[in-house]
């Protein structure tokens, strides 16, 4: 099969913290922006990422606060498919191994109680409402949705990271984890940190050859959402990723 890429190129970034500089000492935050402030008035679903995992970790260490030690950690979880052993965590800089069990324990528990098992993709609102914490990473993430033939949620992915001005995507890597899954079916997603849901040509090739692939390794491909904080764009929807 002929190696195929695509450089897809994204957009102004904001920061998971939405414009909080990670270096700014935590009692220089409004009380009403601290998150266990948020999360006591507003709910857990009203944090990001990063602001969960701050919680999580409770403490920085000396030349690296909460936030920024919580923004590494969230880089590097992303960029693993699965649950880290706990020695790589640690090894991460003011982690250390408590620090690394906890973050194991919840990434476990979380897997077992609530994972994505029996959830069910009948309308892009749906993938969006599984990869919408994505939505304020500073870069670009390509996400991929593993179904089986019920589209029933196997696993959720993010396959690549964008760079300064890029996202490389690579169909092999997105096929490797559909084989691995025994995927009926499958769809993509990607966040534009810009705010903007304006489909590029780039947006448009990689869909384009992702679906000639899915079509040759015989696996449905049911659509692919471009998204943000508060809304979605979906290709299939716009008549952009029609049945062949």
């Amino acid at each position: 099969m002929k190696k195929l890429f695509i450089s897809v190129k994204h957009h102004a970034c904001a920061h998971p913290y939405k414009g909080m500089k990670t270096t700014q000492n935590f009692y220089d935050v409004p009380i009403e922006q601290r998150p266990r402030e948020k999360m006591l008035n507003r709910g857990p679903a009203s944090l990001s990422d990063g602001e969960l995992l701050a919680i999580l970790l409770n403490t920085g260490i000396k030349g690296k606060n909460v936030r920024k030690l919580a923004v590494d950690l969230l880089m590097f979880l992303d960029k693993n498919k699965d649950i880290p052993p706990v020695t790589e965590i640690a090894r991460l800089s003011g982690i250390g191994q408590a620090k690394a069990c906890a973050v194991a324990a919840m990434l476990e528990f979380g897997r077992r109680r609530y994972g994505t098992f029996a959830v069910s993709v009948r309308h892009p609102s749906d993938i969006f409402n599984l990869v919408r914490h994505y939505a304020d990473r500073k870069q670009e993430r390509f996400i991929s949705l593993s179904l089986n033939g019920a589209h029933e949620v196997l696993a959720v992915r993010v396959v690549t990271i964008g760079l300064v001005n890029k996202t490389i995507v690579h169909p092999r890597e997105v096929f490797a984890d559909l084989i691995q899954d025994r995927a009926a079916a499958f769809c993509v997603a990607h966040n534009h940190p810009s705010g903007k849901l304006v489909c590029s040509p780039e947006d448009e090739e990689i869909t384009e050859r992702l679906q000639s692939a899915a079509q040759l390794m015989g696996i449905h491909f049911m659509d692919h959402i471009i998204f943000t904080e508060t809304n979605w764009w979906s290709f299939k929807v716009n008549g952009k990723l029609k049945e062949k």
